[in-house]
């Protein structure tokens, strides 16, 4: 079995905090009307200062604008802007920001080397609960997404957000259903497997998931998923070393995109590079940078997309990224 974990050396770039829906576990959203979004200058300040730093992803996050809202014209254009300012600099763009139309994924493609989105639960219940107020957390709408950007050859990471009212048959669904779309058409790089954890700015009182449940969560996945389909575990989310540890020994293979801040659960800084490293190298574990896009989709890409790519490849060939970054 190879001891290797990989990681994204990664900067993530908020268009907005603004978001229509309302889910009640969330720690990121602002009210519609009540954050600036991100200009073009303040990003390119940004990226500039990023050069030379070994980053080789831009995460592109955002809050949700409706899909009526006059604003989501320009909404998407400024996403596209910052992807192709992202890669005029040398970095490569993976774009995360809730449901598109398939006209506005495919435009999207043009401009990043993958996308995302977390599938979380398929179970129509929390609809009931904490998606009550979040109408883009269909289960049918976002498992639309899945068929579409399997239609249009986009490298795709998906995932579980775990402990917010489902219970263990959920996740085997969803992974079922994750599972049944990927073998159709074969796009889904990665799986993440999230646990709910509690912070400062939510209104869900439940307490976070027990994270020690997850090495056994992950046995079952690796069994239902293709093994061509990675498990990523967000490492800041999983307090105790041990279980950390676990969860490689599990199945899971890689760390998700590491950079200094998560937006998305900002409680929860990511665990100090070096400190990382020594405790996987306690136990055997190599951990090594990689790309947003994984090589078997690399021919997926435009011809400008390819260029990119490559170089970086070249650059991890010849060694000049370290194992970590920071």
């Amino acid at each position: 079995m190879s001891r290797t974990i990989t990681y994204s050396p990664a900067y993530t770039l908020v268009v907005t905090y603004e978001c229509f829906n309302h889910c009640t576990y969330c720690n990121f959203r602002i009210a519609p009307g009540e954050d600036l979004w991100l200009s073009i200058p303040k990003a390119w300040e940004i990226l500039q200062s990023l050069q030379g730093q070994n980053i080789c992803e831009i995460l592109i996050i955002s809050g949700e604008i409706h899909p009526h809202s006059p604003k989501r014209k320009l909404w998407l254009q400024r996403i596209y802007d910052l992807c192709q300012l992202a890669l005029s600099l040398g970095f490569l763009p993976h774009t995360n920001i809730g449901p598109l139309s398939l006209t506005e994924m495919e435009t999207l493609k043009s401009v990043n080397v993958s996308m995302g989105l977390m599938l979380e639960q398929i179970t129509p219940k929390l609809l009931e609960t904490v998606h009550r107020r979040a109408p883009s957390k269909v289960p049918q709408l976002r498992l639309q997404q899945l068929e579409w950007t399997g239609e249009l050859k986009i490298p795709f990471t998906t995932g579980l957000l775990l402990g917010i009212g489902e219970n263990s048959n959920d996740w085997w669904e969803t992974l079922g259903a994750i599972t049944q779309i990927h073998q159709k058409w074969g796009h889904i790089q990665e799986v993440i497997l999230q646990p709910h954890s509690l912070g400062y700015q939510q209104a869900f009182s439940t307490p976070s998931f027990d994270y020690s449940q997850l090495p056994e969560i992950i046995l079952k996945a690796r069994q239902i998923l293709p093994n061509t389909v990675t498990i990523q575990i967000p490492p800041n989310l999983i307090l105790d070393p041990s279980c950390l540890l676990d969860c490689l020994e599990a199945g899971a293979k890689d760390l998700g995109g590491i950079s200094q801040k998560d937006e998305v659960n900002p409680s929860y800084p990511h665990t100090h590079s070096q400190g990382l490293v020594k405790l996987l190298q306690s136990q055997q574990w190599n951990l090594v940078p990689r790309l947003p896009v994984y090589p078997q989709y690399d021919h997926w890409l435009s011809f400008p997309l390819k260029q990119a790519v490559r170089n970086w490849r070249t650059q991890l060939k010849r060694n000049s990224l370290p194992s970590v970054t920071r």
